[in-house]
Parts: structure tokens; C-alpha cells; sequence
């Protein structure tokens, strides 16, 4: 789906409420909770939309996506964020109220492989990365690196990066029991920059201060999670990020949403580290 078509298609959906293209009315608070990926950038979204809307309140919180879905079921949030699509059961549930979930593409990402900065590794294939985070791969000398233990270092369960890293890279298997989970991505990042030993994973946006792998594919080309690579689909790790709300909503919520893919928000997209979205995967 090219951009245009994307954008024709969303404004129906907004529309199917009858308030769409309303400017949100004085006091008008929204609130979004979800996705720890996506936390940072709705914050800094939030910040430079409210900034001439006097009246408008964005109230951001994390929690990962599965904590974000969970409260938009329940009715305790506007906006969900989730770096997963909803599962089909998590959609039933609401929609079996009488609501309609409307989801909306908002950013693309590229889920990176973490390792200490001085690591002498220089790529992996997905085969060797399902290895190492099941544990059949327990040592970096199997992959080339010093003979010393591999630290696993992994997201919480609610995580949608975790449910994300699970159903492609682990193919729906189980992590290895040693793997230690972490409350958001850049506690991963923090403890592999920290440990010589240590492998995460978790958006580009949070590559800091530690090494980003390449990931080796099949033809043998070693393809990093770079702009271009997501853009053209060719790192095999890339994603949308999404937000989820329901209709009926206020106003407030779907001007704040078109306002998110339009060219200020996603041209802050790409300056968080993040990638504008321009169509389906």
C-alpha cells in the first residue's frame, strides 16, 4: 500500500465516527500507554504537539505493548502503542463489545542485535542467533569470539519486542531459561554495554553506546539495520510500530492520531532513530 492510499484509507476509518478533522476543544486530555519502544518518541510527539494546543494534554506511559492493549481493553486508555500487531484474540475481545478497533502503522523500526562494544563478532545469521538465545549456543568461541560464556540478556513477557523476537527469531520456541529479562530496552542496552559477555536485542532507536551486528543472510550478504536496508525490506528484522484505538473516541484522540502520520511527526520519527512509514511490509 503506497503512502497515499494508506493516508485515504486511515482518514475513512477516523471518519467512521463522524468527528474526524475536529480540533480537539478546550481541556482536551488524551492518554497513551503501551510499547516501550515507542514510549520515547510518543513523548517527544506528545511534547511538539501540545506545544501550540494550550488546551491539550497528552498523558505518555510505558509498560510494553501487552500493558497498553490490556488498558485499552479495559477503557483506561485513548491510544494503545504496540511494536506487535494485536493478536486475534486480544481484537475479539474488544470488538465483541460493540467497539471498533481502528490500527494504525505509525513508524517503521528495525529490532537490532546488541553486543559489547569490543566484541570481535561481525555478523550473525538467524539460524546462529535462535541458536545462541535457545542456548544450544552457549560460548562466543563457537562463533568465532573468545572462548568465554555467552550472557543472554532479554525483554519482560508483556514486551512486544519480546513477542516479536520470539515469533522470528526463536520461530515460537522458548528462550533459554539462563536469559535474563529486563524492564525495557534500554536496560538491555545499559547491561550489554556493561558486560563484555553480553547479547540483547531491542529497537535501533536505543543502539547506544553499544555494537549493532549485521545479520547475515542466505546469499551470504551481511545486511545492517540501516535506513536503507528497512526501507528496502532487506534486513529481515524490520517491523512497523503501531497504535491502536477504538470508536466511537473524543475528537481529541483522531486529531492527534493524523496528525502522527503526517510529515512533522514522522520527520521527528526519523530524527529519534526510527524510520518514516511509507506502506505495508
Amino acid at each position: 500500500m503506497n503512502r497515499a492510499l494508506f493516508l485515504w484509507v486511515l482518514l475513512s476509518l477516523l471518519a467512521c465516527s463522524g468527528r474526524y478533522g475536529r480540533e480537539p476543544g478546550a481541556g482536551a486530555r488524551i492518554t497513551v500507554r503501551g510499547s516501550d519502544t515507542l514510549v520515547v518518541l510518543m513523548q517527544r510527539w506528545a511534547e511538539a504537539y501540545t506545544a501550540n494546543r494550550p488546551d491539550v494534554v497528552v498523558e505518555v506511559s510505558g509498560g510494553g505493548t501487552g500493558t497498553g492493549i490490556a488498558a485499552l481493553m479495559n477503557g483506561t486508555t485513548d491510544l494503545a502503542m504496540a511494536s506487535r500487531p494485536i493478536a486475534p484474540e486480544e481484537r475479539a475481545r474488544i470488538e465483541d463489545s460493540g467497539a471498533r478497533l481502528v490500527e494504525v502503522p505509525v513508524a517503521l523500526d528495525a529490532v537490532a542485535v546488541y553486543v559489547h562494544d569490543t566484541n570481535p563478532i561481525s555478523s550473525m545469521t538467524l539460524d546462529e542467533l535462535r541458536d545462541v538465545f535457545q542456548g544450544k549456543i552457549r560460548r562466543w568461541s563457537e562463533l568465532g569470539g573468545a572462548s568465554r560464556p555467552i550472557v543472554l540478556y532479554s525483554r519482560e513477557s508483556s514486551s512486544g519486542t519480546y513477542a516479536y523476537f520470539k515469533e522470528r527469531v526463536l520461530e515460537k520456541g522458548d528462550f533459554a531459561p539462563e536469559a535474563q529479562s529486563l524492564p525495557g530496552t534500554a536496560a538491555v542496552v545499559q547491561a550489554v554495554a556493561r558486560d563484555p559477555m553480553g547479547i540483547g536485542y531491542g529497537g535501533i532507536a536505543r543502539a547506544r553506546g553499544v555494537k549493532v551486528l549485521p545479520l547475515e543472510l542466505d546469499d551470504g550478504s551481511r545486511v545492517p539495520p540501516s535506513r536503507e536496508a528497512a526501507m528496502a525490506r532487506r534486513y529481515p528484522l524490520t517491523r512497523p510500530l503501531f497504535l491502536y484505538f477504538v470508536t466511537p473516541t473524543n475528537p481529541g484522540t483522531e486529531a492527534f492520531v493524523h496528525w502522527i502520520v503526517g510529515p512533522e511527526a514522522q520527520g521527528l520519527a526519523e530524527e529519534a532513530g526510527f524510520f518514516a512509514w511509507r506502506g505495508s511490509l
